[in-house]
């Protein structure tokens, strides 16, 4: 799977922080590293497997033998998908060669065999005991048909044919439930790196000794032991939704699952309209076997139509009230029954069993009823829906589950804002006490997901968040990328990169360097020695290049556009074995680079008439903060920062029609930028005779990274220019020689535009004034 940009620089960060640590590790003893650690901290649906994923095959890479990876998280489910998806699934490609293997079934000889890196997949469970002598564990346990020593103290010693010790590295995903127990026991294995990846940065006090002796003989501050992924890149990716709508909702249960119900008809409306390849789904998460007032072994003799547990009496509404088909919901809950009174025939429940989960995975379900049991660890981008019941109602409880319903389906934003947006309907009984739930609520999405919209809604009644059309209908051409000229300079490019396939000693790297523990004699007489290691394991060129580009031009390595696309990556020398450091590789990055250069050199953007314009499409607006407009297709908006809503209110003054035009999922223009992003989206669309013109409005600071980026003329097959952008900033400045920009004066407006090449600025003293020169076509 294709990494973006923001995966591939925290997996390098990782990458690159523990070959710099592992060259001179500190020691706790002779023969034990203090373990480099790093907490990989990303939001939800960020693909945080995918980046340790990478980030073990650049390890690898640069490690002089193969490593051992013990894979671990606490839920069965989270371990599952891991295994799934790095055994044979999605992420496979990115750690091909490594051997993948549930933990339990790894033999002696997957241990001393160096020339395959080994992965083991686990769950805590398996090791997580006090006194590892009276347990049953397998683990602890030897196996005598194949060892005399047990597989726990097969993966300390790791000892390779040659009797060196390989390299151990500890990846515990969801690293926020790594206890204190759990921590002296992987300490016990010595591993040489210890990497968890959470939503939140926590780490168990266990581990505190090995920070300080970090933190003291290394200077390392609380930043060097964090990657940290910003939640607007992987909301720019398109990975997550947009936004978050949160209704509260003091009533009957009844009542907040109706107004998901209706705003789930809607929805799946609007998908169908666009076609989108998915139909959205819905959560219902309350305790299993709670009820009011009454003994739950006492509810459990009644026939079901008394029953008050809660997963029935959701279920009960949505078949008998709703009119659902049962087929498409399912109870997951160890909900109990009684011989007596059994559950209907209809009534399809899992109790979470060995092969339930993969049951539920296979069935499809719409309408999902379950515990917080099933919360960790499943996903499904497509649920877009979840009520809350009240026992549920605590703060960490409704945020986690909020992260479950945050992936976006088919990592793309549609015209349909409410197609990028995760709805939540929240149930309590207590006015007072769920105000202060709110509040937490809001203090913790804001620090955890800070890109994401949020909008809470108190009152029952209407919608959290108001749909609107477009009217009347507009359109606006749609622009692309021309490369077909950059062909030719990059296949001359290409046709001079060497071919290493016969090695030698361009191929071997310098300056790499690696401590590994080595055995000398055997039993009493045993002795060790670290041996200093200089080379790293080899890869392909194409992995090398391949990698080059992404790091210059994000998005190069889509099948759909950009410069591999007009490069025979196939080619023979492209499989020739290097490594990292050595002067072969150097020469494959440089390649790469030459390769973005002329892409970007020899593509244009151009206004694309042959594909269907961009339709404007709905907004959703927050009818408590909206300022309503009479130019405008919306007839309100909201979200506007401060100068945003003072160049809107100038704009509804000109009597010319607009639109603000959404990020992501409104109108875009690819760009042709060496290491930055490649797609823009203007803030408006103006509609100026039969131009239309695409302002972007930026504050003093962002002026210098977009401008030189965003201005520029669109190249047409033709016909007139039919798309004019404009940037719009605060204050007065200048453009200078080499299109530098130097502020000048705090007062009135600039406004930039692409005149003959060069960077045009034009001053204005007040909002009238900007918007009339922003509109003017010559």
């Amino acid at each position: 799977m294709e990494l973006f940009l923001f995966q591939e620089k925290a997996a390098s960060q990782i990458a690159s922080r523990f070959a710099a640590y592992s060259a001179n590790p500190l020691m706790v003893d002779r023969t034990t590293i203090v373990p480099f650690v790093q907490t990989l901290v990303s939001i939800t649906g960020s693909g945080k497997t995918l980046i340790l994923a990478d980030t073990l095959s650049q390890l690898r890479n640069q490690l002089p033998i193969n490593p051992i990876v013990l894979w671990i998280s606490k839920g069965r489910v989270v371990v599952s998908q891991a295994y799934a998806n790095l055994s044979s699934g999605k992420y496979a490609p990115n750690i091909s060669g490594f051997n993948v293997k549930p933990l339990l079934e790894s033999t002696p000889g997957d241990i001393e065999d160096a020339d395959i890196p080994l992965l083991l997949v686990a769950t805590s469970g398996k090791f997580s005991v006090e006194d590892e002598k009276g347990t049953e564990r397998k683990v602890f346990q030897a196996q005598l048909d194949l060892a005399s020593d047990s597989l726990w103290n097969l993966i300390k010693s790791r000892r390779t044919a040659n009797n060196i010790r390989r390299p151990l590295i500890v990846i515990y995903d969801e690293g926020h439930n790594l206890s204190d127990l759990q921590a002296r026991r992987l300490l016990e294995l010595a591993p040489d790196g210890l990497i968890s990846a959470s939503a939140t940065s926590s780490v168990p006090d266990r581990l505190e000794y090995t920070l300080s002796r970090l933190r003291a003989d290394r200077n390392w501050s609380d930043a060097d032991f964090t990657t940290a992924v910003a939640s607007r890149d992987v909301v720019d990716a398109a990975l997550v939704k947009e936004r978050i709508a949160l209704g509260g909702y003091v009533t009957p249960m009844e009542t907040a699952v109706d107004a998901l119900l209706a705003d789930m008809v809607e929805v799946r409306t609007s998908a169908s309209k666009l076609s989108v390849p998915f139909r959205p789904k819905a959560i219902y998460v309350c305790s299993t076997n709670t009820v009011d007032g009454v003994p739950i072994a006492e509810d459990v003799k009644r026939p079901y139509t008394e029953r008050q547990a809660r997963p029935i009496l959701i279920w009960r509404h949505l078949v008998e009230t709703a009119k659902i088909d049962p087929a498409k919901i399912v109870i997951y809950s160890q909900i109990k029954f009684s011989k007596d009174f059994p559950a209907p025939k209809d009534m399809i429940v899992l109790a979470g069993g060995d092969n339930d989960y993969t049951s539920f995975i296979q069935g499809q379900y719409e309408h999902i009823i379950f515990n917080l049991s099933l919360q960790e660890g499943w996903d499904d981008p497509t649920c877009s829906f979840a009520y809350i019941d009240k026992e549920m109602a605590s703060t960490r409880q409704i945020t986690q589950v909020i992260g479950r319903v945050l992936r976006q389906p088919g990592a793309e934003h549609y015209a349909d804002p409410t197609l990028n947006t995760a709805h939540f309907y929240i149930r309590s009984d207590e006015r007072g006490t769920f105000d202060a739930i709110l509040g937490e609520i809001r203090k913790e999405l804001v620090s955890e997901h800070p890109a994401v919209e949020l909008t809470i809604k108190k009152q029952p009644g209407g919608r959290i968040l108001e749909k609107l059309l477009p009217d009347p209908a507009r359109t606006v051409p749609t622009i692309g990328i021309h490369s077909v000229h950059a062909k030719e300079p990059i296949d001359q490019i290409v046709s001079t990169m060497l071919d290493f396939r016969d090695g030698g000693a361009n191929t071997i790297g310098q300056g790499s360097r690696m401590l590994l523990l080595q055995e000398i004699g055997v039993g009493v007489e045993a002795n060790y020695e670290w041996i200093d290691v200089e080379h790293s394991n080899r890869v392909t060129a194409r992995s090398i290049f391949r990698r080059e580009l992404q790091r210059l031009y994000s998005g190069a390595l889509r099948r759909a556009g950009g410069p591999i696309n007009l490069v025979d990556i196939e080619l023979p020398k492209f499989d020739a074995l290097i490594e990292l450091t050595s002067q072969a590789a150097d020469h494959v990055r440089k390649i790469a680079h030459q390769v973005v250069d002329a892409y970007i050199s020899h593509s244009r953007i151009f206004q694309n008439d042959f594909d269907p314009p961009y339709a404007v499409g709905p907004v959703l607006v927050d009818n408590a903060s909206a300022e309503t407009f009479s130019r405008a297709l919306h007839h309100s908006y909201s979200g506007f920062n401060d100068l945003e809503l003072r160049f809107a209110r100038a704009l509804d003054k000109t009597q010319r029609a607009w639109v603000r035009n959404p990020k992501g999922g409104g109108f875009h223009i690819p760009l042709l930028s060496l290491g930055g992003t490649t797609t823009f989206w203007p803030d408006f669309l103006v509609w100026v005779d039969k131009t239309v013109v695409a302002i972007d409005t930026k504050g003093d600071h962002l002026l210098h990274e977009a401008s030189a980026s965003k201005l520029f003329d669109i190249d047409t097959l033709g016909e007139p220019a039919k798309v004019t952008l404009r940037l719009v900033s605060e204050g007065k400045a200048e453009a200078r020689a080499g299109n530098q920009i130097a502020k000048v004066g705090k007062s009135g407006f600039t406004v930039w535009s692409w005149k003959n090449g060069k960077l045009h600025a034009a001053h204005a003293e007040n909002e009238r004034a900007v918007t009339k020169l922003a509109l003017q076509l010559t």
